[in-house]
């Protein structure tokens, strides 16, 4: 009886796979003999094979030994139809799997109860598909999503249902900016989950303009009967992509940063912008080249690196950051808390 071999469950489970589907049955012998493992090790894979992952694996008698089954939906001409897990998931992959996980945890007992249960068991068995527990697996790798603000479950589905009905919403929205609601029809084109948070990117009919709304601050939402306005597909695409995050519209200037050694080797690896230029300086320092619209976003990203980023161009964003840096140092100025401030680091470089 041979040994049970060193290589891990999956890559065996590809290997029967490949048996199965390059043969029009596989002996019992052939498996052993070519996976180098023991009957029961078999068996035990046979077993994952057809109910973890729904392979349409039977036994034949007549040509005494195992194949795919065609009759099941399953499996098609050149093999099955299936999905056989990886040596383990990559990044992409595993947050994926994680976040529908977190999202079908969060879903409120409804009328779609009798069809999520199967998802979180199916979601659980593909965590769990590789050698690693789905225990261990919900233990020891967490997603955290901070900042994530909560829209209404009605709400959303009136927006999500014009959005696939193409319809024209009449909506009270609540602009965070200045406080104030106001009525307005809008016909909506996508929706956009962006930082944990949903958008929806429409024509709005108030502005006669591409405009982005958060959906939680969607106050009322009604479905009208008229049809939402098709935006050209052209059109909607510059308006997503050549924005700088979630404040949309086509981008008509260039912000140049430049970042200190010590942040460049975060910055660097960092995609802000999908048009992005960036590059080193012989003294190490990095520049960062981004396109924009609206500064807003942009400002906010800049802020939060401090003194290690200095905006070289252009002029009015540069200005906007030296505003809004001298406005956050407002309140210690008047609290003389500034006075026993440490040294600037141009004081102590000299330069």
């Amino acid at each position: 009886m041979p040994e049970p071999s060193p290589v891990n469950q999956t890559e065996r489970l590809y290997k029967i796979e490949q048996m199965l589907s390059e043969s029009r049955a596989v002996p019992v012998e052939t498996f052993l003999e070519r996976l180098q493992i023991s009957r029961a090790t078999f068996k035990r894979d046979l077993d994952y094979l057809r109910d973890r992952l729904n392979a349409p694996i039977v036994w034949d008698r007549e040509m005494r030994g195992y194949r795919f089954d065609a009759r099941s939906g399953k499996a098609g001409r050149g093999g099955p139809k299936h999905e056989l897990p990886g040596l383990w998931f990559n990044a992409s992959e595993a947050y994926a799997l994680l976040a529908m996980q977190q999202l079908l945890k969060d879903i409120e007992p409804g009328l779609l109860a009798g069809q999520v249960e199967p998802l979180k068991a199916r979601l659980r068995a593909l965590l769990g598909s590789t050698d690693h527990d789905i225990d261990q697996v919900e233990k020891r790798i967490r997603l955290v999503q901070v900042g994530a603000r909560r829209a209404k479950p009605a709400l959303f589905a009136e927006v999500a249902n014009a959005v696939l009905s193409r319809r024209q919403i009449r909506i009270t929205y609540y602009s965070r900016g200045s406080g104030e609601e106001t009525d307005r029809t809008i016909s909506p084109q996508r929706l956009v989950n962006y930082r944990g948070n949903w958008y929806v990117d429409a024509w709005c009919h108030l502005r006669e303009d591409l405009r982005s709304f958060s959906v939680d601050s969607i106050r009322k939402a009604d479905v009208l009967n008229d049809r939402a306005k098709a935006v050209p597909e052209k059109d909607l695409k510059e308006y997503v992509e050549t924005s700088y995050g979630i404040f949309r519209g086509k981008a008509t200037k260039v912000a140049k940063l430049r970042f200190t050694p010590e942040r460049a080797r975060w910055v660097a690896g960092e995609v802000w912008h999908p048009q992005q230029r960036g590059s080193f300086a012989p003294d190490g320092t990095y520049l960062l080249e981004v396109p924009y619209h609206d500064d807003r976003e942009l400002i906010m990203d800049v802020l939060r690196h401090g003194a290690e980023v200095e905006v070289l161009a252009p002029p009015s964003l540069r200005t906007r950051i030296v505003k809004a840096l001298r406005d956050a140092l407002e309140p210690y100025f008047e609290s003389r808390e500034l006075a026993n401030a440490p040294p600037r680091r141009s004081d102590i470089s000299g330069k």
